[in-house]
């Protein structure tokens, strides 16, 4: 089985996480898969909008846990080398010059809210949580950090990074994760309504608008790659990070709330 199930649709393509057994969780071999498909769309004039979802229930859960459980035993090197691969897949969204659709079919966590944040445009189904979980596993959401941030602002960033709290699609909404909101049954036809509206603009000047906004909004990120890539390589190696990466997989609370 593909863990990314490709399918196009005229000018559409749809990019589906495809490992529904475990909530899209990520592992090597998904991240690998889904960033050369986004790094391929820049070539291809056959695709006008790109539309990315998860198959089954959830939309993405995070890290894999065998990929949490080999991450504990990795050398320093290997953690920095782990970071810069799921950072390049951020970016391979973030900066593809089609329009991205993020189509939340269900929880996005973690890694997952990183896939959301690099989209251009989130439609979000009702039932849809979020949350940015590291901090309760000891490390910190690093190399997501300069996407997810240039979506939500510092303000949200400093109250849901440091909690980790489950938060539902409006508050995504209000703080300008998802941008919009609709039942289960009305999240095809909200896609479709999306991408009329992006099939009225002209290809060029879409991707111009994007680099346009990458370059007098925010920092370059991929100035971030090293810094963040070691970051989350340092908190793996940390006392918190082994405890809390135990912990979550051994299923009992960590040291720090014992006594909460």
């Amino acid at each position: 089985m593909r863990v990314v199930e490709v399918q196009q649709a005229g000018d559409v393509l749809t990019i589906a996480l495809n490992r529904p057994e475990s909530h899209n969780a990520m592992n090597l071999e998904l991240i690998r898969a889904l960033t050369a498909v986004f790094r391929s769309l820049a070539s291809r004039d056959d695709v006008r909008v790109a539309v990315l979802t998860g198959n089954g229930r959830s939309f993405c859960a995070g890290a894999d846990l065998n990929m949490m459980r080999a991450a504990a035993n990795y050398t320093f090197a290997e953690n920095v080398a782990d970071g810069r691969v799921i950072f390049d897949l951020m970016q391979a969204i973030d900066v593809c010059p089609k329009p991205v659709i993020g189509r939340v079919n269900g929880a996005a966590i973690g890694g997952g809210v990183g896939l959301v944040s690099a989209c251009d445009i989130v439609v979000a189904v009702e039932r849809a949580k979020f949350a940015f979980s590291e901090t309760r596993l000891g490390i910190v959401p690093a190399v997501i950090s300069p996407f997810v941030l240039a979506k939500i602002g510092v303000g949200n960033g400093r109250e849901l990074f440091l909690t980790g709290e489950r938060f539902d699609a409006h508050r995504a909404q209000q703080i300008g994760l998802v941008q919009h909101i609709v039942a289960e049954e009305e999240l095809d036809a909200k896609i479709a309504e999306r991408i009329e509206q992006l099939r009225l603009a002209a290809p060029g000047a879409q991707a111009a608008a994007k680099e346009l906004i990458r370059t007098v909004a925010y920092q370059p990120k991929k100035e971030m790659r090293d810094f963040t890539a070691n970051l989350i390589a340092q908190r793996r190696a940390s006392n918190d990070g082994r405890e809390g990466m135990s912990s979550f997989l051994a299923k009992r609370d960590p040291s720090w709330r014992l006594g909460s």
